[in-house]
């Protein structure tokens, strides 16, 4: 996992966040609600999904460069967000 954070480096770091805050950032707009909850939702799953799918042996992430990390990354954090909005978005 260390090699993982050493080839992707800090900068790629900083644009998985900024992926992530753009899909919170969408998703609370198209919620109409909890805009700080959704952006920070998306923040960690932006960051956490190259690192999980990393985790079970996925190494063509490292490989592919840092586009394929932010595509990685957007559609983890899209799916995160979906499953955010499905789970609080109903009401009891």
């Amino acid at each position: 996992m260390e090699g993982f954070l050493d080839t992707i480096g800090v900068v790629v770091l900083v644009l998985l966040a900024g992926v992530g805050a753009a899909a919170g950032m969408l998703a609370g707009k198209v919620a109409g609600r909890n805009m700080a909850l959704y952006v920070i939702v998306g923040i960690v799953a932006a960051i956490a999904t190259p690192f999980m799918l990393a985790a079970l042996g996925v190494g063509i992430l490292a490989a592919g460069g840092v586009l394929l990390l932010l595509v990685v990354a957007a559609i983890g954090a899209v799916l995160v967000l979906a499953l955010v909005r499905a789970t609080i978005g109903r009401k009891p």
